[in-house]
């Protein structure tokens, strides 16, 4: 009976020893989970500070970001400003460079215009190309120095025009007027049909032997006393002489001759005055009407004169023969070519100002 307490005392105290070692346990483990707990807090408390500290300088850094963006957003709206106001600037600027050299353009191919068209006048005041040629010539190389795109085309046209003047041959005005002013200097000379025949046109008739009875003269004496053959033939001159005379005064009493014009031998001498006068007015007719640019009032002036002339004046003679080629020649040369007009430059120049 003595060992029975012995037996429980031992696991008693084991198991107290047990419950020692839990409850040390228990203790270790609350103390560690304490001092866990306790760190953590800490670590906690030291985080949170943490933050808090990062979340204040989160605050000043996101204040001063808005006070940058506003700054930014300020100096963007000042930049954007003034952007627009250089654009606007630019965009003035470039109509005005645009506007200036439109309006230089415009009034070079205003001039040119204006040029061309007192050209067009001149050419039909003195049926010359000449000044409509010099006048686009010189449009073509204003327009070469200014080299535009846009003036090609008004080039082109002038080429093309000034190609069409070259090719038509106008009259030469100042020497049909030379011919016109000979031919009125001649028409004073002129013979007339009716007094043509007043001059004989016979050979002139042999000279009279020398005086002295027809002796020889001493610079012939050897030659005739030497060749009696001379002689004689100087012997038979002296007898037919007054033979000679008398049927040349015979031949002028009767002359027979064709007649085509009769109204121009029935021509008083009192009006051959007025005949003179009337062709001479109508040669200047001619003439006015030439420079007047009328070339078929001229042309009938002309063949009206020619007409007058081989029909009262007497077309063998020299004189008439010269003033009826001139007259011819100035029929045949005033022929006026027409000048073809430099339309197609006008238009041109019409359809780029209309542009």
């Amino acid at each position: 009976m003595t060992s029975l307490p012995t037996a429980w005392v031992l696991p008693a105290l084991v198991l107290i020893g047990l419950v020692g070692l839990v409850a040390l346990a228990g203790v270790w483990l609350g103390w560690t989970n304490r001092e866990q707990s306790n760190s953590l807090e800490r670590e906690l408390v030291r985080r949170v500070q943490v933050n808090a500290e990062h979340a204040d300088e989160a605050r000043l850094v996101a204040k001063q970001s808005q006070d940058d963006v506003r700054e930014a957003t300020a100096k963007l709206a000042l930049l954007e400003a003034r952007l627009a106001e250089v654009a606007l600037q630019r965009s003035q600027l470039e109509d005005l460079i645009q506007a200036l050299s439109r309006s230089r353009d415009e009034n070079a191919v205003a001039d040119i215009d204006a040029s061309i068209r007192v050209a067009v006048q001149q050419s039909a005041i003195t049926g010359s190309a000449e000044p409509l040629v010099a006048a686009l010539r010189g449009a073509d190389e204003r327009l070469s120095r200014i080299n535009q795109p846009r003036l090609q085309g008004v080039r082109r046209a002038l080429a093309r025009d000034i190609d069409r003047l070259r090719a038509v041959s106008a009259p030469e005005i100042g020497s049909l007027l030379l011919k016109f002013d000979e031919a009125v200097r001649l028409l004073d000379d002129l013979p007339l049909q009716n007094n043509a025949y007043a001059v004989a046109r016979s050979t002139p008739a042999t000279s009279p032997p020398a005086q002295g009875g027809g002796k020889p003269t001493p610079a012939s004496a050897p030659a005739s006393a030497s060749t009696p053959a001379i002689l004689w033939r100087l012997w038979l001159d002296e007898a037919s002489a007054p033979l000679t005379k008398v049927w040349h005064s015979v031949r002028d009493l009767v002359r027979v001759r064709r007649i085509d014009a009769p109204e121009a031998m029935l021509l008083a001498p009192e009006q051959a005055y007025f005949l003179r006068e009337n062709v001479k007015l109508r040669l200047l007719n001619a003439r006015l009407a030439l420079l007047s640019r009328q070339s078929e009032t001229a042309q009938t002036d002309v063949q009206a004169v020619i007409t007058a002339l081989q029909t009262y004046f007497d077309n063998s003679a020299r004189r008439t023969q010269v003033a009826l080629e001139l007259l011819r020649q100035v029929q045949a040369q005033s022929r006026q070519a027409v000048l073809p007009r430099p339309d197609e430059t006008l238009a041109a120049i019409a359809a780029l100002a209309t542009r």
